[in-house]
């Protein structure tokens, strides 16, 4: 499809410029892949490629670009398609022009071309020389609010992403390719729970059970040995930490247990990119183990020996993006860290920041932090547990009424009030990637507290923007290992997760991969598309991990520093 609008004042004896000057070459994208595809101008123009491009020369993934061409010229650029859009779209104006229209943060671009952004006002973006040395791409630059980016030609390209033949639509077919997919990291987390029974192993099941970190705990040293390996399988140089404390009672405990990979900056080694999730389990209260199934005896106890939702699904996005991102080269230092001991207080990472980072290593700063603990079980699921538990109560519009609903949770830190927002960049960059690679516009709203009481302000502010499946906000609390880099670093934090405190088997033996589909189903319900639990909890696994490597590929380029300002 080419859409066309007038491009401004181009001299008196040529026509606008029209998207029909730029032919590319492709006339159909694939999705979630980086594309060689071939630019070619059939008059003198500008062409602003607004995607994930790869810089052949240094490598180096960058967030958008403009190519200038003279007539007849072409140009090839190695574009990341939208994994989960179904457009690409290329702007084009005068050849030399410094100053672009962009669209909003938390609009796509089809939005921004059916409101009229291409007719001029609105955000604007211009052009610098490329930041990498031995740059050959330029890059761009939001410039200042009020600035019209100007009237632009526009042109659109499909975009379709492929099912691998190995799975249909009920296994998750829908989001099972691409240099990231869903599908793979369900495979991954069905490999770590797998209940198959081995008699051979600590844990007597194929799977990696009975996660419980601490000294002595051999089912967790076998478990840290599956990272080791799969981590170096990846090229990645992997580094173990760990760490002993004393309680407050001079008491010696257990011991923190950690499993980085370390791909080392070519530009920047010393600023450090971190992704992580804990890889340990709630252990059994009292040292026993629980054996009931609360869906059977109606009694929750505490403990856990599968973990597959807590954390399970984190350690599996971990892994598969650590596989995926060890292919690029990057300007930072790219660590991927699998942390033990958070069930017991974030030790892990509180000991690897504090000690590791601060007084080993003081000239490393951690430029910013990823963190996935229990996402998964989110949108597009919803509506009730699994095994005969009481199913939602659905309400006029036909959707499970408030308190039994769960949005997938998209939280920044640190944040000093609940009134306003303290990092506006963080917001804006994880806006920017949902509305339009991710095709998540119409399901994201972010909440702001202004006005709302201190403790009920998120569930107030959902509620107000009509309860949105997507919800991204600041935190002022922490409950995972995010706190630990606010608190000790001061890094700007971007973390994801799905259903808390309302999951039913939250710590509980009943926490597996069974479960967790059976919370995705929506087979069958007067609400949302149908589709089986699998293929729900791949789909949610799929945008969760991409919106992470998204964010990776952008914090290398440009990094997010804390703005709140500290005596």
């Amino acid at each position: 499809m080419l859409f066309s609008s007038l491009s401004g004042c181009f001299g008196r004896d040529e026509p606008p410029l029209s998207g029909d000057d730029l032919e590319v070459g492709l006339d159909v994208f694939t999705g979630g892949i980086f594309q060689g595809v071939k630019l070619t101008a059939g008059r003198d123009l500008a062409v602003f490629v607004p995607y994930l491009v790869r810089d052949g020369e240094t490598g180096f993934i960058q967030n958008s670009t403009v190519v200038d061409l003279a007539a007849g010229a072409d140009v090839q650029l190695d574009i990341l398609a939208p994994p989960r859009s179904d457009n690409l779209t290329m702007l084009v104006g005068m050849i030399g022009r410094e100053y672009w229209p962009v669209r909003e943060s938390n609009e796509s671009w089809d939005s921004w071309l059916s409101r009229g952004g291409a007719n001029g006002g609105g955000a604007a973006v211009h052009r610098i020389q490329s930041l990498d040395e031995n740059g050959s791409l330029e890059q761009l630059n939001s410039s200042e609010r009020g600035r019209d980016g100007g009237m632009v030609a526009v042109l659109t390209k499909a975009v379709v992403r492929q099912s691998a033949a190995a799975h249909d639509d009920a296994a998750g077919g829908r989001h099972s390719t691409g240099i990231i997919n869903g599908r793979t990291v369900y495979d991954r987390l069905h490999e770590i729970t797998d209940p198959s029974s081995d008699l051979s192993d600590i844990d007597g099941r194929r799977g990696y059970f009975d996660r419980w970190a601490g000294q002595g705990n051999p089912a967790y040293e076998d478990a840290a040995q599956y990272l080791i390996q799969q981590l170096d399988s990846f090229g990645l140089e992997v580094k173990t930490h760990r760490f002993e404390f004393t309680d407050i009672f001079d008491k010696q405990n257990p011991e923190a247990y950690n499993i980085c990979g370390y791909r080392w900056g070519s530009v920047y080694p010393d600023e450090w990119l971190v992704f992580g999730a804990h890889f340990d389990m709630a252990p059994p209260a009292n040292g026993v183990i629980p054996l009931l199934d609360p869906h059977v005896s109606g009694v929750r106890t505490y403990g856990t020996r599968e973990g597959a939702y807590d954390n399970t699904a984190g350690t599996s996005m971990v892994l598969e993006t650590a596989r995926a991102m060890s292919a690029f080269d990057s300007r930072r230092t790219m660590v991927f860290c699998l942390w033990s001991g958070e069930e017991g207080g974030k030790r892990g990472s509180d000991y690897w920041t504090e000690y590791f980072v601060k007084e080993d290593n003081p000239e490393v700063t951690v430029t910013n932090y990823i963190n996935l603990d229990m996402a998964g079980v989110n949108w597009p699921g919803g509506g009730g547990a699994p095994h005969g538990d009481p199913q939602p109560t659905i309400d006029d519009e036909g959707y499970p009424k408030d308190e039994e609903i769960w949005p997938m949770r998209v939280y920044i830190g640190p944040s000093s009030s609940h009134e306003g927002l303290d990092q506006p960049g963080m917001v804006h960059l994880s806006e920017w990637i949902g509305a339009d690679a991710l095709g998540l516009e119409k399901q994201m709203g972010t909440l702001v507290g202004t006005g709302l009481n201190e403790d009920t302000w998120k569930y107030d502010a959902w509620i107000n923007d009509e309860r949105p499946e997507i919800t991204i906000y600041e935190d002022t609390t922490a409950r995972s290992d995010h706190a630990s880099f606010q608190d000790n670093l001061g890094t700007v934090t971007l973390g994801f997760g799905g259903l808390v405190d309302g999951y039913w088997c939250y710590h509980q033996t009943c926490d597996t991969l069974e479960e967790m589909e059976g919370w995705m189903d929506t087979s069958g319900k007067d609400y949302g598309e149908e589709h089986s639990g699998a293929s729900n909890l791949v789909d949610s696994l799929d945008f969760i991990t991409w919106w992470a490597a998204y964010s990776f590929f952008h914090l290398d380029e440009k990094p997010i520093t804390n703005e709140i300002v500290t005596e």
